[in-house]
């Protein structure tokens, strides 16, 4: 089973939203170029269901997302681009995993100005994945 920010990866590159893994889009890490880029980043997520067996039946991984841009404007518009892609989908299938809900669970927010004066924002989503 894939790493959930694999999957949003996934989802992302086929979006339309003119991100391309590798190039503009990370997982994992914040690359120091380029400047205008998004990265996914696995965090803590919801404890697993089990069912009345005591078997797993589904997990609840988070995955952040930060935007990057030299523009202010530029990034918020790039990170509610991608807000209104992923919150909502439910019952999709990537990677052979099958996401049951995604959902967006923090709003989209400034976080800080790096130290080369480039804009971040922020947003984290959940999922429920059938195991």
């Amino acid at each position: 089973m894939s790493m959930a920010s694999e999957d949003l990866k996934d989802l992302l590159v086929n979006a339309g939203l003119n991100l391309t893994f590798g190039t503009n889009l990370f997982i994992g890490r914040m690359p120091a170029t380029p400047d205008n880029c998004v990265v996914l980043i696995d965090v803590p997520g919801r404890e697993p269901g089990l069912d009345y067996r005591n078997e797993l039946v589904y997990e609840y991984p988070s995955v952040q997302v930060i935007v990057r841009n030299n523009g202010y404007k530029e990034g918020w518009e790039i990170i509610n681009s991608i807000r209104e892609y992923l919150h909502g989908k439910h019952y999709v299938e990537v990677n052979s995993s099958e996401y049951k809900l995604i959902k967006c669970t923090v709003e989209p927010a400034f976080l800080r100005w790096d130290e080369n004066n480039r804009a971040e924002f922020v947003t984290t989503f959940d999922m429920q994945k059938q195991k």
